[in-house]
Order: structure tokens, then C-alpha cells, then sequence
């Protein structure tokens, strides 16, 4: 039987490095993306070296500037970001038949049976790396186990540029060295619950009997939990994305009620799902969205169109009724994401009405200049982007990397 090989790659503080790639002269500066100072938004990602001020995704950008008023503030770039990640994405498509992209700076890889081909896992985890940093200037860094939950924890390790490989069968020795705050998916209110109550490694996690530990945090954080702390937490990117649709999500550092960072995180994703979604000549009729709240209960909305959802201002118009049909103001956010389901080829998906309306025409046209922008970005790869007016001074909450 053959073992289970999987990588998950990270591009290290992918925004914010980006505009270092760009400004030489910003190297070893901390570099802050979103919203700029006297704006009202978030970080959307920050540098290593801002992070050194405290600064962090999602924090308000005041008090990023009042942490590190000398940083540079800079506004994002979505199409430029956009650019290198499909760079990057296309030279990890050609490595597995299993790939799965998860967002703009993260994918999967299912290396399992690649050993013959191409060597031991970490040698093949270096030439990954070494190739990214050959074509494009960026680092990524790469966890290589036996699941897709072990290899997200593991790619965060040594950051920037890190190599993590959890041995098979060390499993549960990798875990047990792990301190709660890097058991993915356990959040800050879950980490403080059970802190209180005296638990504080995760081999004290895994004493615990399933029930108790849903005792002590609601039956969907418990069980969550107890999955967690033996690696065994049921999620397959690669099943899932056989389902056939496009997605972007962030789970944020701390779980928030902010009615502007939702927004802000919300907008990013809906144009980032956009544009991947332009970029590979596909199109859907249906967007759909997903929140987790912060006791691990997920939710879902979607919508059918009558025709295809057209540019990412309709998308993120679709994505945040959908959002407010859900959500409650006060109530705390862990994840947010959104996608387009059942996506086809694009020219399959839309027939032209005898009449189109008003509406239809003005979308048409976005949807023109959008692929237009697209198509420009492909042949003049090293060309600035064009960044959308509504996202200046403001961005998505970007999961801290």
C-alpha cells in the first residue's frame, strides 16, 4: 500500500513580500498592507519585520500605525498578487495530478507514490522550494506528513522559508511538542477555555475523554478538539475539490465581531475567487458563502442565477446579502470564506438574452474590462497591476502566514 505523502505550501507573508520583491529598497523594512494610516480598514498582511512592532492581519490599521508609525503603509495590489500566485500555482500544477489550490498564497500537493519519481520527500520539498525562488523571487515555506491537517501545521514551522517533514509515525510525537496556540483550527477563546481549566499541551488534550472535552467546550469545539489532538480531523481538500467550484477562505487569528473587518476580509476573497475564476476561463451561476462561528459552527448560503455571476463587484454584492442573511451583528466570526459552485467553461455557462437589460449590459462591459485586465496581466507578466478603487484603504483580513 502505497503512503500517504502530502505537502501544503505557504507563501511567507505573501502580500507584504511581494511589495518587497518589487521595492528592493523595502527589504528588512516593515512593510504593512491594507488600509492606509488616517483610513478607516485593516491589515491585510504585514512583513516579518512589522511583525516585530506587534502588528498583525486583520489588526485596525490605526493601531498598526500607532505599533510602528515608520512602517511602510501600503495600499494592495490584488492584480499584481494575483500575477505571481498563478506563476507559482502553475509550476506546482505540473508536479501531481493532485493539486488543489486553497487561496492565493496556499496549496495542496498529493506526492503519495512520488518517491520513485522523484525522491525522498524533503528532497522533493527543496527543489519546490529552490524553483519557486528561481522564477519568481519569493519564499515558501512547506510542511510535508501523512494529512492534509498535519502538513497545514507543519508548513508554519521555521518561517519564512521553512521545511517541516513529520516523519511517519511520529505523529503523535509531533503533536505532543506543540504548544496549543499552533493546533490549527483551536482559536483564542477555545485556547483561553481550556487554559483555564488547566490545559495547556496537547498530550493533557488527548487524556481527555471525547465527552469531557465536549462538556468543557460545546459539542462542536470538543469534537473538533479531540479529532485535533490525534491529527485525525476529517477534511480532504482533494475530495472536496472534485465538487467542482472555486473558493477562498481566511480563519482569522482571533475570532471577530467587527462588521468592517468582515466586510473588508469579504471583499478581498470575492475578488480573489474572481479573477481565478476569469484567469482559468470558467464561470458559475452559483456564489455561495460559509462562516464558522466561534463554538465551530458552520454555515452556509448560496444562490442560483438565471446567468453567470459577471465581475467581482457582483460577486461581493451576492456574497454580503448572503453574509447578512446569516449574520448577526455581535456575533463572533472564525472563518469566513466564499465561492462559486458547479463552475463550467465559461462560453458554456452564458446565453445571450434577446434583450438584455440595463443591468445585464453594465456587467457585461466589467466583465469585458475584467478579462481585459487579465489577459494583459498574462502577456505582460512583469507589468504593475491596477488595483480595484473600492479595495484602496482597505482589504481582506488575511489569515496571519
Amino acid at each position: 500500500m502505497i503512503r500517504a505523502v502530502i505537502f501544503h505550501l505557504d507563501l511567507d507573508a505573501f502580500f507584504a513580500s511581494v511589495e518587497q520583491l518589487d521595492h528592493p529598497e523595502w527589504a528588512g523594512h516593515p512593510v504593512i498592507v491594507g488600509a492606509l494610516p488616517g483610513h478607516r480598514g485593516v491589515v491585510s498582511t504585514c512583513s516579518y519585520e512589522a511583525r516585530a512592532f506587534g502588528v498583525r492581519s486583520a489588526l485596525p490599521i490605526s493601531k498598526a500605525y500607532e505599533l510602528c508609525p515608520n512602517g511602510i503603509f501600503v495600499a494592495p495590489r490584488m492584480r499584481r498578487y494575483q500575477e505571481l500566485s498563478r506563476q507559482v500555482m502553475e509550476l506546482l500544477r505540473q508536479l501531481t495530478p493532485r493539486f488543489c489550490q486553497m487561496s492565493v498564497d496556499e496549496a495542496y500537493l498529493d506526492m503519495s507514490g512520488m518517491e520513485n519519481l522523484a525522491g525522498p520527500p524533503e528532497l522533493q520539498a527543496k527543489q519546490i522550494k529552490q524553483q519557486i525562488r528561481t522564477q519568481t523571487g519569493l519564499k515558501v515555506s512547506v510542511g510535508v506528513a501523512s494529512s492534509w491537517y498535519l502538513a497545514k501545521i507543519a508548513s508554519d514551522f521555521g518561517k519564512p522559508d521553512g521545511l517541516c517533514l513529520v516523519p511517519e509515525g511520529g505523529e503523535l510525537s509531533f503533536l505532543d511538542a506543540l504548544p496549543l496556540k499552533k493546533l490549527h483550527g483551536a482559536g483564542g477563546k477555545t485556547r483561553q477555555r481550556l487554559e483555564e481549566n488547566g490545559f495547556t499541551t496537547v498530550a493533557a488534550l488527548r487524556a481527555l475523554s471525547r465527552e469531557a472535552l465536549e462538556l468543557l467546550l460545546g459539542p462542536g469545539g470538543g469534537a473538533f478538539v479531540w479529532k485535533a489532538c490525534r491529527g485525525e480531523v476529517d477534511y480532504n481538500p482533494f475530495r472536496e475539490a472534485r465538487s467542482h467550484s472555486i473558493s477562498a477562505e481566511t480563519t482569522f487569528e482571533e475570532d471577530t465581531a467587527d462588521h468592517e473587518i468582515l466586510l473588508s476580509t469579504l471583499q478581498g476573497l470575492c475578488q480573489e475567487v474572481a479573477f481565478r475564476t476569469t484567469s482559468e476561463g470558467l464561470a458559475s451561476r452559483t456564489p455561495h458563502l460559509k462562516l464558522r462561528w466561534s463554538d465551530f459552527t458552520t454555515v452556509t448560503a448560496q444562490v442560483t442565477l438565471e446567468q453567470p455571476v459577471a465581475t467581482s463587484g457582483q460577486l461581493y454584492r451576492l456574497a454580503e446579502s448572503l453574509f447578512h442573511s446569516r449574520w448577526k451583528p455581535g456575533r463572533t466570526v472564525r472563518l469566513i470564506g466564499v465561492g462559486l459552485n458547479e463552475v463550467r467553461p465559461s462560453e458554456k455557462t452564458r446565453q445571450e438574452g434577446l434583450f438584455d437589460d440595463a443591468l445585464t449590459a453594465t456587467l457585461g462591459k466589467q466583465s469585458k474590462i475584467e478579462k481585459v485586465i487579465v489577459e494583459r496581466m498574462k502577456r505582460n507578466p512583469g507589468q504593475p497591476g491596477i488595483t480595484k478603487a473600492s479595495l484602496l484603504g482597505k482589504d481582506r483580513g488575511h489569515q496571519e502566514k
